[in-house]
């Protein structure tokens, strides 16, 4: 019922709608905030045919051990298990707010010995008072403030659930992001060892062309000091690949050092095409954009009971049971007493507590209209860096493939030259230190993709729907 229907109601007609303990609402419908939605994206998926991202997004990795640990941290990762306390403490709280739809029964029970005269001047005298009694209360929810709140309480509950959808896609990402930094600097700890195992094999060669004269000592001072430069890239990267494995196992909810990440590769994971989708679709993927819908639907709920607070509120208590002074005619028919009573009561003058209320009420909701707003906006941001992102490192990574496939020629063909006396050493040195960091720079491209289709599977939900978690 609108609240220009409830001022319009008299009595003869609320009658009825009190008897049948019905209350009408004082708070204006809920409509979802108007936010308008481009009809595409501005960046290009790389398949339009491809699919949005299923709810088990990371098999498409092709890595039974990233399996593995998602599955760890679904079971023993504490954020989302804090969540899940959350969800519960929120379902108890509607469960709460619920209770004063219903009546209130209470059983109760006396035994009194009291001592008093029988009369203004007779002797006192002593006798036995049992009251057991069955109480009830009911406060007529006549203009729907306890339901509003009620459906406040359950839209925050439901908000709790999107939260908790919102952590676990974090957590499930993040875990993918660490393992891939695993991987990432256990590739490039492969390349700085190759290239410093190889530059000793050079800098052993010089040596023994110093002895017989064919170089200087200089040229050998010079890879020498290469040899020394690659050797100290080492230990940082050995100190990043420890950092990444801890953080990984602490998202699996185990201690760092019962994690032992093996020997896997970036190259072994399978590059997985992803499909946006339209723009007007994201709004129900994204489990933290339904989140901020439903705090906004609670608050539109809390405005409607801090509205009904301002009128009159109604209450019924009735008491039934017996009462005798002695326990042999406890239940008998003479003994039986009841009680029933109605009252009404209506705040005349509270300081500007009630009003205080609803003014708050009022700018929570304008509050949260502005995070809703402001959710969608940069969901659909999200999604728009996630692709051009995606797009990017892929051409970053093909083009730093051929730089590498290059560098490796021209250190091929300056060796071949170098041993053949036709180029000097200071050639040498500046294509094995151009090949080491085509190299290093080859492996963290293939990462950087690698986080670039993580940060768009978690922009688009990571596989969650709306219609699934109802």
């Amino acid at each position: 019922m609108r609240d220009t229907d409830c001022r319009r109601c008299g009595w003869g007609i609320c009658a009825p709608v009190l008897l049948m303990l019905v209350g009408c609402s004082l708070g204006p419908a809920y409509r979802r905030p108007d936010v308008p939605l481009p009809a595409a994206w501005t960046t290009a998926t790389p398949d339009p045919q491809a699919a949005p991202p299923e709810s088990d997004w990371w098999h498409e990795f092709g890595s039974p051990a990233l399996d593995g640990y998602i599955a760890q941290a679904q079971n023993a990762n504490d954020d989302i298990a804090a969540a899940m306390a959350r969800v519960r403490q929120a379902d108890a709280q509607a469960r709460i707010a619920g209770a004063a739809l219903l009546p209130n029964l209470a059983l109760t029970g006396s035994a009194t010995r009291e001592r008093a005269p029988s009369n203004t001047t007779g002797p006192l005298r002593t006798f036995d008072l049992f009251t057991p009694a069955l109480a009830a209360s009911y406060q007529l929810d006549f203009w729907g403030r306890n339901r509003d709140l009620h459906q406040a309480a359950l839209a925050s509950a439901k908000a709790s659930r999107f939260d908790r959808e919102t952590v676990a896609l974090t957590v499930m990402t993040s875990v993918a992001m660490s393992y891939f930094e695993v991987l990432e600097f256990h590739d490039r700890l492969q390349v700085a060892q190759q290239n410093f195992e190889n530059a000793q094999t050079i800098l052993k060669g010089l040596q023994f062309e110093a002895d017989v004269g064919t170089v200087t000592a200089l040229d050998v001072a010079q890879q020498a000091t290469t040899v020394a430069t690659f050797n100290a890239a080492i230990p940082p990267l050995q100190q990043q690949l420890r950092q990444s494995t801890d953080a990984l196992a602490i998202l699996t909810g185990q201690a760092p050092e019962l994690l032992s990440p093996g020997d896997a590769s970036l190259d072994a994971l399978t590059l997985p095409v992803v499909g946006a989708g339209l723009p007007s679709q994201l709004l129900a993927r994204r489990p933290d954009v339904a989140a901020a819908e439903a705090q906004l639907m609670a608050a539109n709920a809390n405005i409607a009971a801090a509205r009904a607070a301002f009128f009159p509120s109604f209450d019924l208590t009735a008491t039934g049971g017996f009462e005798s002074t002695a326990l042999g005619t406890l239940l008998s028919p003479a003994a039986r007493v009841f009680a029933v009573s109605a009252s009404v009561s209506q705040t005349i003058f509270d300081h500007g507590a009630l009003s205080g209320q609803y003014q708050l009420s009022r700018a929570r909701y304008d509050e949260l209209l502005s995070d809703y707003h402001k959710t969608v906006l940069t969901a659909l941001g999200n999604v728009e860096d996630a692709l051009v992102a995606v797009q990017q490192t892929a051409e970053q990574q093909l083009r730093q493939q051929e730089a590498t496939e290059k560098a490796r020629r021209a250190f091929d063909f300056a060796q071949l030259q170098f041993q053949a006396g036709t180029t000097d050493v200071l050639t040498m040195l500046n294509v094995e230190t151009a090949l080491f960091t085509a190299r290093d720079a080859l492996v963290q491209g293939k990462f950087a993709h690698m986080q670039a289709l993580l940060t768009l599977y978690q922009a688009l939900g990571g596989g969650w729907h709306q219609e699934q978690s109802r």
